[in-house]
């Protein structure tokens, strides 16, 4: 089985603060930097054998110290972009929460369609569907993916066979790493929300993918 190294974009100035979505030229500030090289150091000792990439400036810009200390590509995919937040892009949560459609938001998500945007489960559709294709095209290597909080929130649920409206009792901070196990086997979550260290995926530890 692949391991697939789920990886939220460091911090920005707008994280929890504004809907950014596809909005471009939002990058990391200071601490998302310190971020994006701190994972090198985390993963030091673990063979990663590829990189993949949300397009977003963020998630490029955490994948790229990591991917010079490797000598990597860093291969963009656009199914692990942000949530389509349409007509709600660069709001303010503050905002938001003020609507009425806020409520499906927060009781329904699977429920929640985004003004001019996508819903919820067509973001965890499509993210799912690309950590398969990436878990099949490395069959039994460790991979860097780097992408959103939400797509990765979804992607969880689905590897737990937990419902879509259990999105909000998962916690995806910036700069953190989920480890997944996918391939011809029964998937395996097997960190969530890691901050820190990671010696368990290093050469000689136990294996992880079974």
């Amino acid at each position: 089985m692949a391991t697939l190294l789920l990886v939220r974009h460091g911090h920005t100035d707008t994280a929890g603060k504004r809907l950014t979505g596809w909005q471009p030229d939002v990058h990391l500030n200071d601490r998302g930097r310190a971020d994006a090289e701190r994972l090198v150091e985390r993963l030091d000792g673990v063979r990663v054998e590829a990189i993949y990439s949300s397009p977003l400036e963020r998630c490029r810009e955490t994948a790229a110290p990591l991917a010079k200390a490797r000598r990597l590509s860093v291969h963009s995919r656009r199914r692990l972009i942000d949530t389509g937040y349409g007509e709600w892009t660069g709001r303010s949560i503050a905002q938001v929460r003020k609507t009425k459609l806020w409520r499906t938001v927060e009781r329904v998500p699977s429920a929640m369609r985004f003004p001019g945007g996508e819903s919820l489960l067509e973001v965890q559709a499509r993210a799912v569907d690309e950590v398969i294709r990436i878990a099949q095209d490395h069959r039994k290597g460790i991979v860097v993916v780097v992408s959103h909080a939400d797509p990765i929130r979804l992607v969880i649920a689905h590897v737990a066979g937990a419902h879509a409206d259990h999105l909000h009792r998962l916690v995806v901070d910036p700069g953190s790493i989920t480890v997944v196990a996918l391939g011809d086997g029964m998937p395996r979550l097997i960190k969530v929300n890691d901050t820190g260290d990671l010696a368990g995926l290093r050469s000689g530890s136990r294996k992880v993918g079974g």
